[in-house]
């Protein structure tokens, strides 16, 4: 199930700066972190979906990519970020 415009705006207005801001990198951090999480949910009822378990790795380590660019560029910003999405490194 695939994000919604308004959530996908929703997720970017709050960590992006604006709804428009598509390419922030905290704001696809965090659009990455939330279909992670629907997908995740998705696996829990359906252990036997592999293509959906080999999309949701895609994700993590894009996400993963993601975090590390950021942590070199950004060190305040990523701790805040990762601090606000909850994620533990």
């Amino acid at each position: 199930m695939p994000l919604t415009k308004e959530r996908n705006a929703k997720i970017f207005e709050e960590f992006g700066g604006s709804a428009t801001n598509t390419g922030s990198i905290e704001g696809q951090i965090a659009q990455l972190t939330e279909r992670i999480s629907q997908i995740s949910a998705h696996l829990k009822q359906n252990k036997k979906d592999y293509s959906s378990h080999r999309g949701l790795m895609q994700l993590v380590g894009r996400r993963k990519r993601f975090l590390a660019y950021l942590q070199k560029h950004n060190l305040e910003g990523y701790r805040a970020l990762i601090e606000k999405l909850g994620l533990r490194k």
